[in-house]
């Protein structure tokens, strides 16, 4: 018998969130993020759901786009941090990418790769990135008219023109409104196709869908939003699953667990649960971050193990061995988890390691209404 823990990835939660992100909005081009394993999802299932739904895909760097061509799936593919070498550009000619460029070298490096005819192959150019205020990665905005000249061997009207906003998901709006102005500023007469919005930007800023959006951990289900400033309805895409292998009382005043970190304040039943860090789940999360168990909150006691969680289920009305606990899903929403561990969603699903097995579930389900909250 195989260990009982799982995390179910329901693909037509990832439909219903699409069309929810999708249905009071413009229609631009959607590019569907499916870099780190979709987010812990799983690149090539989620992919393969997503072929008939959006317009491209987008990975972090070149082998994540190898992983999805190698499994058959033909949707052209951005890279978003570029090449990381110059021989990428020319591996990549047999693949169909799109390389996000954001420095000075990739332009240099593109522009030889064109020169030398192996970029005719590619049935799209490069796109460009540019920094308006995140300082990670991108090229000066105040260079945009030096690259057309100096790069005219690909740049050109055609040219896609990216940026990144730092504070889109932060409930004050000022930064990421600067950002947005500043480069609608920059690229003001020209005609080139824009791409700024990614999931928090898309949902509150109309003016920054543009020609392509990028949707990434909303459509997974998890909001980007602090929960008191949340616009977004979602349906959990990820469900964390295991079950309770042993359950046993404890005298007040008996600790659980590496170092007795906690002790029972009275006569207590401890649950056993067959997850513990080598799965993903945070070993630093606190005495009392939750978990769902027989329609109610449980929460975690002692510190977590390599394979095992402890929880308190002594308040319970009734609790076997084999019952499910969900770490986080469709019964307790991802954040309000990550928010007591002291991280975000993104984090916990994208750490889940794949010594946990991922059930696709494909049922079809209805799409919510979101009431976006448009600071314009």
């Amino acid at each position: 018998m195989t260990r009982p823990t799982i995390a179910k990835i329901d693909l037509a939660a990832i439909d219903a969130n699409l069309k929810t992100l999708t249905m009071h909005a413009a229609s631009p081009k959607v590019i569907a993020v499916v870099k780190a394993d979709a987010y812990g999802n799983g690149a090539v299932e989620v992919a393969k759901r997503l072929a008939s739904q959006v317009d491209m895909l987008a990975v972090a760097f070149l082998s994540e786009a190898i992983e999805l061509r190698d499994a058959g799936i033909l949707q052209t593919i951005l890279i978003l941090q570029g090449p990381h070498h110059s021989n990428d550009l020319y591996i990549s000619n047999t693949y169909d990418l799109v390389w996000m460029l954001h420095s000075e070298w990739q332009l240099d490096a593109y522009d030889e790769f064109e020169k030398s005819g192996k970029a005719s192959e590619l049935k799209h150019k490069a796109w460009l990135k540019f920094d308006t205020g995140m300082h990670r990665l991108g090229l000066h905005i105040s260079k945009l008219e030096h690259i057309f000249k100096d790069y005219a061997s690909f740049v050109n009207e055609q040219s896609v023109l990216c940026t990144h906003l730092a504070n889109a998901d932060e409930v004050r709006q000022d930064d990421a409104k600067r950002q947005i102005a500043l480069f609608l500023e920059k690229v003001e007469g020209l005609t080139n196709p824009l791409c700024i919005a990614n999931s928090a930007t898309h949902a509150r800023f109309a003016h920054a869908r543009q020609e392509y959006v990028r949707l990434g951990i909303a459509m997974y289900g998890s909001t980007p939003f602090q929960a008191q400033d949340n616009p977004l309805s979602l349906q959990a895409v990820m469900s964390l699953n295991t079950q309770i292998i042993a359950l046993r009382k404890i005298p007040k005043g008996d600790s659980v667990g590496y170092g007795s970190t906690w002790r029972a304040v009275r006569e207590s039943l401890i649950a056993t649960v067959a997850i513990g860090y080598a799965d993903g789940y945070p070993r630093h999360a606190p005495t009392g971050t939750p978990a769902w168990c027989n329609n109610s909150i449980i929460n975690l006691v002692g510190r977590v193990s390599m394979d095992m969680l402890t929880f308190d289920v002594t308040d319970l009305a009734s609790v076997s061995i084999g019952d499910t606990v969900q770490l986080w899903g469709d019964k307790l929403e991802i954040n309000q988890v990550a928010d007591h561990i002291g991280t975000i969603g993104y984090e916990l699903m994208t750490r889940v390691s794949t010594r946990v097995p991922r059930e696709y579930l494909h049922s079809k389900k209805q799409s919510l209404d979101p009431h976006f909250l448009f600071v314009d």
